[in-house]
């Protein structure tokens, strides 16, 4: 069971966590929300908290709380930049349907 970050958004993530001065890592995770009824959750974390698992990808640490992990597993997280839009792209395999909006998904 993993995430993993490709090598663009690693150095992405790591050229945040300098310019931010702290951080552990990247907190990974689901929410229930939108149309389709998950949605990602992204945020730098300060910490772990003693639940989190941690997967270490391209050199950044990555915190998952235990109940994301089975909508989240073998997830390629990747950063990208179309035109003048750049993000994270989710390219998860267990993902069955997504809205038309790109906001949720099903698995």
């Amino acid at each position: 069971m993993s995430v993993v970050l490709t090598e663009t958004a690693a150095k992405h993530v790591q050229n945040f966590l300098i310019k931010r001065g702290k951080g552990v890592g990247l907190r990974v995770g689901v929410r229930t929300s939108g149309c389709s009824g998950m949605a990602y959750k992204l945020e730098f974390a300060d910490s772990a908290n003693v639940e989190d698992l941690q997967f270490v990808s391209n050199g950044v640490t990555l915190l998952i709380d235990p109940q994301s992990l089975p909508y989240i597993d073998g997830m390629e997280l990747d950063y990208t930049r179309e035109g003048l839009n750049e993000g994270f792209k989710f390219n998860n395999p267990n993902v069955k349907d997504a809205c038309g909006c790109g906001e949720s998904f099903t698995v």
